[in-house]
């Protein structure tokens, strides 16, 4: 039926139209690339459907937004625009792997009758700004003022934007995770990789483009973009360099060493604004000789600037700690200590090896292995405790063993009720020798004494630990204090009986002469929430440990002079010291930031507190791509294709320190579940914990039947409480609901 309308001639769909666009305009003059809007009347030239459906979605650019359109017709356009050209990939599918064609899907493709065609764009510029061309005749509207209105059209800058499931199909959604894994796959990249911070912004950055989006080329992401990228984190680096002068850095050595004997060292400059990482060498050839790493060491500190270094940590090996010793020698203006978290890992290596702990583990382990090589053992592990999982993974190799051991201890109860159920009972596992061996175990009165036994000196020690895994203030006038209160709960928790608990404090003791250093106790003396407390008690080290920071970080003899008058000012909570909001701040607020604020009557104390209290103990560790570094130190290598290498491990590990420092990657970090099977997911070595010790017969369930573990299994100490309520309804991130339906059966 037609119908006239201001002197036009208005239809409605095309014959045979299927496309869903049709059912909100009319063609005008029997065209279809004229076509009328049914809620707001305005009429288009060109673009055809494509054009009307922009209109109703709300998408700026090519087109003003409908103001009247019903909402669920929006939403309904906006699905169907956002996953129309995925479904046409299925469709496709078939006649692409005939021509074997490595060309980018989107390429070639076209809508339907050839009206989406124009959507598939590319994007002019590295910022992905676009501009796009199209006429809009509104009734009513002069030629003068479409012309004011072309003049004065902004280039649209996309801005990502998180998609809304709710707009697509779940079938669509799936077939998108496909084409993700896929990729993934065929590229070797690590499972991990899901976890980046800039994951989820690569697709959000898609997604706000639209179909049609082409992947950037080879050539553009070794070149421009690469040069772009490295721009922006020596941007980022530049700033944290600003800070060094108010607040000082430390530079840590963090050394790897590979089974082929070759030694990397990286270094990497921390400051309370963040952690930059410096550059690799490799040191193959001088590891063993501490004046060949004084020299490597002595260009890193002109590098970075001997004016602005406070701290600088070294590895715990013997060649290292000389090497560090002879460099504060020659400088005389800085500290050098060891790395914090190496020496505590080494008192748990060590207290480890005691018969009776030695004892302990060897049968935890018993436990973990028999549970993880088995997929009808883990289901109903998983099923008994709640998804809960026996592996902790950690910071270190023996951190993880210790939390795993607590957790055993933890789940003590579901682990006895499923090793004496019905369902274990019944099943063939219970005549094995391997299943006999862990139940005997567990139903091992005696295993639980020793383990709790075990637990009251690893606790204290795993907890200095995830202090110093905290990223969300400065540690170093915590750990003095930390480490007394260690040895002194040990020794209350065997009833202060010295034969019992001096084998543990020997070992404490002999690391602790290593790692400590004068710049713990002045930070412990300067630290107000532990110099105000009550428990709080001066010996000769804290005093010793204050005047030698005073002398080494100030040479000015007459600031030395000063700050030692102005130090009883502190002590007496004189001044600001004693202010009602200074008083509520000494807990609250970190160290560093409490002294910027309250001692500005006492500038040189200020300055000096400020830089003691802004450093770290620790040597920061990012992820360790060997082959990376195995292409920049070949021997065999093109000098541009290794510059260009250079930027790659710079980026690679400035992108990585950088996100750390952000909320989104810790609230991230919290939803991905890490499966203890796959110890790819962090650096913990503790592979021996679940590997096959060909002990147990096959099994008809492999790794696909196994439920996914319901809670994180990284500890890190600076993220607690996190809501993860967003994704408890959302199996992408979480099956362990998969497994609530299971019977209990073997």
């Amino acid at each position: 039926m037609l119908v006239c309308y201001d002197a036009m001639i208005v239809g409605l769909a095309p014959p045979r139209a299927t496309d869903p666009g049709w059912a909100h305009g009319t063609m005008v003059n029997g065209g279809r690339q004229k076509i009328k809007c049914k809620y707001c009347h305005k009429i288009f030239l060109g673009g055809g459907i494509s054009r009307l459906k922009q209109h109703l979605a709300g998408e700026r650019g090519n087109v003003a937004p409908c103001e009247e359109v019903p909402e669920d017709v929006k939403v309904q356009i906006q699905q169907h625009l956002g996953f129309k050209v995925l479904e046409k990939l299925k469709k496709q599918k078939g006649l692409r792997s005939k021509k074997n064609s490595f060309v980018p899907c989107f390429e070639g493709m076209e809508g339907e009758n050839g009206d989406d065609a124009e959507r598939i764009q590319k994007p002019t510029s590295v910022q992905c700004t676009i501009r796009r061309r199209g006429k809009e005749i509104i009734e009513g509207t002069s030629n003068r003022m479409k012309r004011r209105r072309k003049q004065n059209f902004p280039a649209a800058t996309v801005v990502a934007r998180p998609l809304r499931q709710s707009f697509a199909s779940q079938e669509s959604i799936y077939e998108a995770d496909v084409a993700v894994a896929r990729f993934m796959y065929d590229a070797g990249l690590q499972f991990t990789a899901a976890n980046s911070y800039f994951f989820q912004q690569m697709a959000d950055a898609i997604a706000a483009v639209g179909p049609g989006y082409r992947m950037p080329s080879y050539h553009a992401l070794r070149n421009k973009l690469l040069n772009r990228v490295v721009q922006d984190a020596g941007a980022y680096c530049d700033e944290l360099k600003k800070t060094w002068e108010v607040t000082g850095c430390s530079v840590l050595v963090d050394r790897w060493t590979e089974r082929a004997a070759r030694t990397v060292i990286n270094f990497f400059v921390y400051c309370p604004k963040g952690i930059m990482f410096l550059k690799s060498v490799d040191a193959s050839g001088i590891t063993k000789s501490a004046e060949a790493l004084l020299n490597l060491f002595d260009s890193v500190v002109q590098e970075v600037g001997a004016k602005n270094i406070v701290n600088f940590v070294t590895d715990t090996s013997p060649n290292y700690r000389a090497a560090g010793k002879l460099l504060m020698d020659k400088y005389k203006t800085f500290f050098c200590s060891t790395c914090g978290v190496q020496c505590i890992d080494a008192m748990l290596e060590d207290i480890s090896r005691i018969d009776e702990v030695s004892e302990v583990l060897a049968k935890a382990k018993r436990i973990t292995q028999f549970v993880y090589n088995n997929g009808k053992v883990l289901n109903l592990m998983r099923k008994k405790t709640g998804g809960r999982d026996i592996l902790q993974l950690a910071v270190t190799r023996l951190a993880s063993i210790f939390l795993t051991l607590e957790n055993i201890v933890s789940l003590k109860d579901h682990l006895h009720q499923m090793f004496t159920g019905a369902a274990w009972m019944q099943s063939s596992f219970c005549k094995q020798r391997a299943g006999l061996q862990v139940a005997e175990i567990v139903v091992d009165p005696f295993f639980w004494s020793f383990c709790e036994q075990t637990l009251r000196v690893s606790k204290p020690l795993v907890s200095i630990l995830q202090l110093m895994d905290c990223e969300q203030r400065p540690y170093v006038g915590y750990i003095y204090d930390a480490m007394e209160k260690a040895k002194k709960s040990i020794i209350a928790a065997f009833d202060n009986k010295e034969p019992d608990f001096m084998p543990y404090l020997n070992v404490i003791d002999q690391w602790q002469e290593d790692f400590h250093s004068p710049l713990h106790a002045a930070a412990y003396f300067l630290n107000p929430s532990v110099f105000y407390s009550p428990s709080f008690s001066s010996n000769k080290v804290i005093q010793k440990g204050l005047l030698d920071c005073i002398e080494i970080l100030e040479p000015n003899v007459s600031a030395q002079v000063t700050i030692t008058s102005q130090i009883n000012f502190y002590e007496e909570a004189v001044g600001d010291f004693g202010r009602p909001v200074a008083l509520r701040g000494r807990e609250s607020l970190a160290p560093a930031t409490w002294w910027s604020l309250y001692a500005a009557d006492y500038p040189e104390l200020q300055r000096l507190a400020v830089r003691i209290l802004s450093q770290t103990c620790s040597i920061t560790r990012c992820g360790r791509n060997w082959t990376m570094f195995e292409r920049i130190h070949s021997k065999k290598r093109n000098r541009l294709e290794h510059q260009r290498l250079n930027d790659l491990i710079f980026l690679h590990n400035n992108l990585h320190l950088q996100q750390r420092k952000t909320e989104a990657v810790k609230a991230r970090s919290t939803r991905g579940t890490l499966d203890p099977i796959c110890l790819e997911a962090v650096d913990a070595n503790i592979g021996d914990w679940v590997e096959d010790v060909g002990s147990m017969e096959s099994e008809d369930l492999s790794w696909m039947d196994v439920t996914i573990p319901s809670e994180r299994t990284f500890v890190s100490h600076e993220v607690q409480n996190m809501d993860d309520s967003v994704d408890s309804s959302d199996d992408r991130n979480s099956d362990v609901t998969k497994g609530t339906g299971r019977s209990d059966g073997l």
